[in-house]
């Protein structure tokens, strides 16, 4: 660990801030006008946009969610038009869960959206003040990550 241990002010800030971020984002993104995916629709068309086609299981996994939440979330995308059941590519016997176009449509509106969003609380910030906050969470999601042993993709030219 850095100088920043356990008996620094620092950690209880930390957790102090990430407590009130969860309370703002993205918990609250159904609930706010003009998106149109719930917060589960979201997640999953951003990992399945990112590495698709995936099995009930893999979803499940990638997650940490018991295989019957990831089922009864899919099944509510499926009957929306979210998402649909593809052949394995491998040629497994399991079909797998891919986005939709209108999915993925969806999921870009509400992304704009998000990030129109969030481009207005930092409008009067300088850019290399959001470019390191950025490159500060996504280190931090990494840590997350890589303590779980449950590495998430990045979008190419992320890192």
């Amino acid at each position: 660990m850095s100088d920043s241990g356990a008996d620094s002010a620092a950690l209880p800030r930390l957790a102090f801030e990430l407590a009130l971020l969860a309370r703002h984002f993205p918990s609250a993104l159904s609930r706010r006008p003009g998106f149109q995916l719930d917060r589960s629709a979201y997640l999953i068309l951003t990992r399945l946009e990112l590495d698709s086609p995936l099995s009930l299981r893999e979803l499940s996994e990638a997650f940490q969610l018991d295989i019957s939440t990831i089922n009864r979330q899919v099944r509510a995308m499926l009957e929306q038009g979210l998402v649909e059941r593809v052949p394995d590519p491998a040629g497994g016997i399991a079909r797998k869960i891919h986005a939709s176009p209108k999915g993925l449509e969806l999921l870009t509106s509400d992304r704009d959206q998000s990030r129109r969003g969030i481009g207005t609380v930092v409008a009067d910030w300088s850019d290399s003040d959001i470019d390191q906050l950025s490159k500060l969470i996504s280190r931090f999601n990494q840590s997350i990550e890589h303590t779980e042993g449950n590495p998430w993709p990045r979008p190419p030219g992320s890192a």
